[in-house]
């Protein structure tokens, strides 16, 4: 696993809050689509953090990436028992980057606006809102609509350091054309 040296990982603590972050996301984002247990459940997903991830799914860039994997029951046979299986990768060396240069935002809250972001795709690909391999000027409009999306669920916690995140995030409320790299 080369891609993981050199790359900062989450300590026990961090961990311990990351794992805070992933239960409040689940419970936003359950409540807002107003979600049963069961419903909840159905689309299958996991988060994981640096050192459990494969080499494919590590990054640069981004702050975490949904990768979706064709799950099957143990010993079924039919292909009609295939499911989808979202891993949501946290790329712990770019949370904790921005973390470094932006010492006014925090860890709890920053992994839960992103966490939330990641599972709000999952709940839209599982509810065939939004394909999961949709073109490269589909995905962007997504992002945006994510992100507007994600505003809205984490913008009602009453949780220190929550506005501070979503005025970093703040320039996905542009217009889509604003949000497109410059051609060189």
């Amino acid at each position: 696993m080369a891609p993981l040296l050199h790359k900062p990982t989450f300590t026990e603590d961090q961990l311990q809050t990351v794992n805070n972050a992933v239960a409040m996301s689940e419970e936003l984002v359950s409540n807002h689509y107003k979600m049963s247990a069961s419903q909840w459940l159905r689309p299958k997903y996991d988060v994981k953090t640096l050192v459990e991830l494969n080499a494919n799914e590590i990054v640069e860039g981004p702050f975490a990436q949904v990768v979706r994997y064709v799950g099957k029951r143990q010993n079924s046979l039919l292909g009609s028992e295939a499911y989808d299986f979202y891993k949501i990768c946290l790329q712990d060396h770019a949370i904790l980057g921005a973390l470094q240069q932006n010492d006014q935002l925090q860890l709890l809250p920053f992994v839960l606006y992103i966490v939330t972001h990641e599972l709000v795709h999952i709940v839209r690909f599982s509810k065939f809102l939004q394909s999961f391999d949709a073109s490269a000027e589909e995905k962007l409009t997504e992002e945006a609509r994510v992100h507007r999306e994600t505003q809205v669920i984490v913008g009602k916690v009453q949780l220190n350091g929550i506005q501070l995140v979503l005025d970093f995030y703040s320039t996905w409320q542009l217009p889509i054309e604003n949000l497109q790299d410059p051609i060189p």
